[in-house]
């Protein structure tokens, strides 16, 4: 497994590694200590993991996520009473499978629905599914935070109470000792509804429960190998499983410069095809499907490993060049839908196909981001390249300001994808920082007349813009204004 680099001992003491660009600045303006959980890039906490009393992981999300509205002996006829009339779950279901299913495809529509079908037509006595009623809970919880004819104080109450009757349906069937394909989906969809509701603390303690239980469920393997005589389809929705959370835990270890814990899989990526049941497919969903769990193998192993550790990402310029041409590999397997647009071509078709946009967008600011990393990467031999970090990240930023432009309601919603945009604008704040700093006369030429550094400072004026909408709406908060202003320093 990866190492960490030997330390020179000086008069002075440790000589620390030296730290990548786009890690520099903390959300909060202070300097925390290397290597330790405060050193998660990007975030509100700066709390030494020494400190003997207990303290927020992240700073993000100060309260159990779940609130108790229920009995001792309640059980599961208790969270079923709860349930909201047939219209108004199969409005809130339709708002999840519009924006959520896009991006997390992991729950078949049509098996679904079917199963849903099956379960209004019994009598509440004969619901005794818990792990399906947990999941319907959690696809309310997340359909409800993309509603958006209510205000968003009663957005916020209905659906933490929502994931509180999936967590607490969950906790019926002792989801912590059982385990099936329908708890560990509902599991997948409470890290991300955690995550979008700022509790991401939360969410990341979660997806370790997560982790264990596709593990001990043998998601990791090949289905092949562990249900022979199973049917494609089942062996299909295994695959699409282990996909979801595997690119849940890397994507959020990558946010978080913490360790990837997916890394244990003989599943392939080759395997997974179009629908095995010959019903009529999202066309875009296999191909994203297979793209983000391709990007989501070379990230965890080139990009999260070495972040958790504080080890440079690339030692030479050799092994930079190599890992920018593995990330461009997988970019060119990419079907032309996700890679052959602009903004006119991408709002044209958000008139007749939104899934695909949705799709493209995640797909490329993930990629882009993490593209970004790797050029902005320094280490003792390799110096950052400052162009291809400005060009990246551009890219990537453009992903989330077109996002936001399309589905401006959903871009608010979307944790990950706004996160990710604002550590976008930080490390194009400390290359142009760097370069605004540069002795030399040609650097400072450069600084002022090229246009990729006057399109750097167009989008971080335009990333404050947005921070500023959404920090005085009536969802702003204040991680938002903190953002505003340790972006508007740059400016």
């Amino acid at each position: 497994m990866t190492k960490p680099p030997k330390k020179k001992v000086t008069m002075s003491g440790m000589k620390p590694a030296v730290p990548n660009i786009a890690d520099r600045g903390m959300l909060s303006g202070r300097t925390a200590s290397r290597g330790s959980v405060a050193s998660s890039r990007g975030l509100l906490s700066n709390v030494s993991t020494s400190r003997p009393t207990a303290f927020n992981v992240f700073g993000i999300g100060a309260e159990h996520p779940f609130a108790n509205y229920w009995t001792c002996e309640g059980g599961l006829p208790e969270v079923i009473g709860v349930l909201p009339d047939k219209l108004q779950a199969d409005i809130l279901l339709s708002q999840y499978y519009e924006c959520v299913d896009p991006i997390y495809p992991i729950i078949d529509r049509h098996a679904f629905y079917l199963e849903y079908e099956q379960f209004w037509a019994l009598q509440d006595a004969e619901k005794t599914d818990a792990a399906f009623v947990g999941l319907l809970f959690t696809m309310m919880a997340l359909g409800t935070q993309f509603v958006s004819t209510t205000n968003a104080r009663d957005r916020k109450q209905t659906s933490e109470f929502y994931a509180s009757a999936g967590n607490q349906a969950l906790r019926m069937m002792s989801y912590l000792n059982t385990a099936s394909l329908r708890s560990v989906q509902a599991m997948v969809l409470i890290g991300y509804f955690l995550i979008n509701d700022n509790h991401a603390s939360d969410g990341w303690a979660f997806s370790g429960l997560l982790l264990r239980q596709a593990y001990a469920m043998g998601l990791h393997r090949d289905p092949n190998l562990v249900i022979p005589n199973g049917s494609a389809f089942e062996k299909q929705q295994r695959r699409k499983l282990w996909q979801a959370v595997l690119v849940q835990d890397t994507f959020l270890t990558v946010l978080l410069s913490l360790p990837p814990n997916a890394t244990h899989t003989d599943v392939k990526v080759d395997d997974f095809v179009d629908d095995p049941t010959g019903a009529e497919p999202d066309l875009t969903d296999a191909a994203y499907l297979r793209g983000t769990w391709m990007l989501a193998n070379l990230v965890q192993e080139t990009i999260s490993s070495p972040r958790s550790l504080d080890v440079p990402i690339c030692a030479t310029q050799r092994q930079k060049s190599k890992l920018v041409a593995d990330f461009r590999a997988v970019y060119r397997s990419f079907p032309d839908v996700f890679r052959s647009w602009d903004q006119e071509s991408i709002a044209q078709l958000a008139c007749t196909n939104k899934r695909a946009v949705r799709q493209t967008l995640f797909l490329s600011s993930n990629y882009y981001h993490n593209l970004m990393l790797v050029h902005a990467s320094e280490s003792a031999d390799v110096p950052v390249n400052v162009r291809a970090t400005l060009e990246a990240a551009h890219e990537a930023i453009a992903s989330f300001f077109v996002l936001f432009t399309l589905f401006d309601t959903e871009a608010r919603v979307w944790w990950v994808f706004h996160h990710r945009a604002f550590l976008e604008a930080l490390c194009i704040g400390n290359v142009l920082h760097e370069a605004a700093h540069d002795p030399s006369a040609a650097a400072a030429d450069q600084f002022f007349r090229d246009p990729v550094f006057a399109r750097a400072r167009a989008d971080i004026t335009r990333m404050v813009q947005i921070l500023k909408v959404m920090a005085d709406g009536e969802q702003g908060t204040e991680d938002a204004r903190t953002r505003v202003a340790v972006l508007s320093e740059f400016l």
